[in-house]
């Protein structure tokens, strides 16, 4: 899941999947600073990431699992996706969390743009920083309230066997949640 800033600072540019809605910004700055133009351009220059980074995916296995099994980003797809052919339902929480902390984080995003129009050095920085924590959490929180579909009965015994007595769905051993985390990442790659 990806989402970024472009746009005009009154332009919240949010969609679930991507914050990449509105039109590039167009300045026009008769007296406008190199450094100002420099710091307001960088808000279009970098996105947050939200999500399984691929360096942190990895899991601890559990008592008669294999070390690499199954890593976090899979289970996060597959649980967020669902898996149809071995009775798994979806249940998502990567958009639908974004899309709980939406209008917080247009918000943060418009006082992020306001700050560096105003030539505040750190403000973009900041910025992607606040916005990604925000994501982050509001994803786990998905994780952990839910709504989602109800474990089926065969899961609930699964559970019991390892002496698990959590009936939630998406938590288990909290180790998908604790690996849901956001990167900043400059547009183009780096």
């Amino acid at each position: 899941m990806a989402f970024s800033f472009s746009g005009s600072p009154g332009c919240s540019g949010l969609e679930a999947s991507s914050f990449d809605a509105c039109p590039p910004m167009a300045l026009i700055a008769k007296r406008g600073s190199p450094e100002l133009l420099k710091r307001v351009a960088d808000l279009t220059k970098s996105r947050v990431l939200v999500g399984v980074p691929a360096e942190d995916a990895g899991r601890d296995p559990e008592e008669g699992e294999e070390d690499g099994d199954i890593n976090n980003a899979a289970l996060a797809y597959i649980h967020d996706n669902g898996a149809p052919e071995v009775n798994i339902p979806a249940r998502p929480f990567m958009r639908p969390g974004i899309a709980d902390a939406e209008s917080r984080i247009a918000k943060r995003f418009k006082s992020g743009a306001i700050k560096a129009f105003k030539g505040e050095k750190d403000a973009v920085e900041a910025t992607f920083e606040a916005v990604g924590l925000m994501a982050q959490v509001a994803v786990r929180k998905r994780i952990q309230d839910g709504p989602f579909v109800p474990l089926a009965p065969e899961t609930l015994a699964a559970r019991l066997r390892r002496g698990r007595f959590g009936e939630r769905p998406l938590i288990d051993t909290g180790q998908l949640r604790n690996s849901i985390a956001y990167v900043i990442r400059k547009r183009g790659g780096g």
